[in-house]
């Protein structure tokens, strides 16, 4: 065990010094490194310092861009004129470019001595000009030659000076001509500037400058071929114009689809989305893309869309449950029409047994009536209040007084079910504004109803409360829990709970929706809340709203 103990030992020690050697190795290499961040820290602190107002100036224009791409984003006509604005410079880029290879496809090259001449006769003027400014001095023949041969070694022509017949004074060294006809040099010089047929043909130019030479008459003559240049012409210029034209309209027009094809697309997505909702179906809607005018009209499409389901669906809705009342109405109104007419045909055969049977028939048939007639009664005032075709007779009310009288004459119907009303009312006087007859209507419905419908025996509870300038009456009761999808229709037009035609316990169903069109009248607001078995039945007033 010692002797392996000690081969491993042996063993680790050398690769404990590698370790080390490596370390060492690595310290200057980090080292290195750290000293080159510092030194490139140190270097760019000047930059960065120079940058950092940049920085501050940067974020306006940030906030600028910003707002620019929201408001074209959000705006079809800044998008259409950023559009024109690029297929017009596009179109003018791609022109210019067209135009100018054109121009080198269609240029030709040509030996051009116009310009030679023009050279050659500011010479001779130059000459006569010296001459004329130093007539009134003696100018020896040097200098005079040396003028001459000066302005030959420049050009390639013949200078001479003569006199007025033609006798040359002076000439250059190439010049070996010792007289000129005057005459005939002009007509031949006018004759080569009036023909046009000379231009780039290398002919022999002559140029005359009258002058003075020591207050003698003079002329400076030079003849000889004019220096050619190169010039460059475009021999197709109208057809490159044409060429241009049609690149320019041909690349705005091409740029301007490419980049109106999006939305282009979706316009014709939107016209599409449209035909379908036309034609009925009312489910489908048009996808919203960006945030635009397009967008908005789409918007506007979907809830218009959504809108026209909504309505049909509440017309259909309306239409169903006034056929179900009318069916339910007629029912009501037939039973006791059945009855009363049954009962008076007992009377009139005489089929009764004594006088008790008879008061007894009488007084079952009139019972009859008045429930026929509260029957009609409510469906002509549902139908009045529906359509708003009673004024309201407004005065100021004690609410805590006309609750307190409704429920006391209830008392004995609330005894004969075996149910107590439990109030809750402050001390103080509540005041609101109402018509207090139609009211009386509505809180007699809503206690009715909790009548009707309470768990026997039971409670049902009265809170009244105020706040924020709103009064607000509960009315509590436990009974058969309604469902949540029930609590929104309770109120509306033409609609009943199936389970409110068992017999024994009567109404026409129009009591909750005389309810809410008095309370509307009001402008007040009326709903239910189902918790478990116990249902509530809220109403709110407007403190002096009239």
């Amino acid at each position: 065990m010692k002797v392996r103990f000690s081969l491993f030992r042996w063993f680790m020690k050398p690769l404990s010094w590698l370790i080390k050697f490596l370390g060492w190795l690595i310290k200057p290499l980090i080292w290195l490194m750290k000293l080159t961040f510092w030194l490139a820290k140190l270097l760019f602190w000047p930059v960065k310092k120079l940058l950092f107002p940049l920085k501050h100036l940067l974020r306006p224009l940030k906030i600028i861009y910003r707002v620019i791409d929201e408001k074209i984003k959000s705006s079809i006509r800044m998008q259409l004129i950023l559009t024109f604005i690029v297929c017009l410079m596009l179109s003018v880029l791609i022109g210019t470019a067209t135009f100018g290879i054109m121009e080198v496809y269609t240029r030709r090259a040509y030996i051009e001595y116009t310009i030679g001449r023009l050279e050659t006769d500011e010479a001779v003027r130059g000459i006569a000009e010296i001459l004329e400014e130093e007539s009134d001095s003696h100018l020896d023949e040097d200098i005079i030659q040396r003028l001459l041969d000066e302005v030959v070694e420049e050009r390639n022509f013949k200078v001479m000076i003569t006199d007025v017949d033609g006798k040359v004074l002076y000439k250059s060294a190439n010049a070996t001509m010792n007289e000129i006809d005057i005459y005939e040099l002009i007509r031949n010089m006018n004759n080569a500037k009036n023909d046009p047929q000379n231009e780039g043909v290398p002919l022999e130019y002559s140029s005359l400058y009258p002058s003075k030479i020591n207050g003698i008459n003079a002329y400076v003559v030079a003849t000889g071929v004019p220096k050619a240049k190169i010039v460059y012409k475009n021999t197709g210029t109208e057809g490159a114009v044409l060429i241009t034209i049609v690149v320019y309209i041909g690349v705005f027009v091409m740029a301007f689809q490419f980049l109106t094809k999006k939305k282009m697309s979706y316009i014709e997505e939107i016209a599409a989305g449209l035909q379908v909702i036309s034609t009925g179906n009312l489910d489908f809607r048009v996808a919203r893309k960006g945030s635009d005018e397009l967008a908005s009209l789409a918007d506007n499409i979907n809830n218009m869309a959504e809108e026209l389901k909504s309505k049909i669906e509440e017309e259909r809705r309306a239409e169903r449950t006034k056929n179900e009342l009318i069916t339910n109405i007629s029912h009501d109104l037939r039973t006791p029409l059945t009855s009363i007419m049954g009962y008076l045909e007992l009377i009139k055969d005489k089929k009764y047994e004594d006088q008790k049977q008879l008061e007894d028939s009488i007084n079952i048939a009139h019972g009859k009536a008045e429930k026929l007639k509260t029957l009609i009664d409510d469906l002509f005032e549902y139908t009045k209040i529906a359509n708003e075709g009673i004024n309201l007779n407004t005065a100021e009310v004690n609410i805590n007084e006309l609750l307190e009288q409704l429920i006391e004459e209830l008392v004995p119907a609330g005894e004969v079910n075996q149910l107590e009303f439990i109030k809750e009312m402050p001390q103080e006087r509540i005041l609101v504004d109402m018509d207090a007859d139609l009211m009386v209507r509505v809180f007699e419905n809503l206690l009715m109803n909790a009548i009707r419908y309470s768990y026997k025996p039971g409670k049902i509870l009265i809170n009244l409360e105020h706040q924020e300038g709103k009064v607000i009456v509960c009315i509590e009761n436990k009974g058969d829990p309604i469902p949540s999808e029930e609590l929104p229709n309770l109120f509306n037009r033409f609609y009943r709970l199936e389970k409110s035609r068992v017999a024994s316990m009567g109404g026409s169903g129009l009591g909750l929706a005389i309810a809410k069109s008095i309370v509307d009248l009001h402008h007040g607001d009326i709903w239910a809340e189902c918790e478990g078995n116990s249902i509530r039945f809220f109403v709110t007033l407007q403190k002096n709203s009239f």
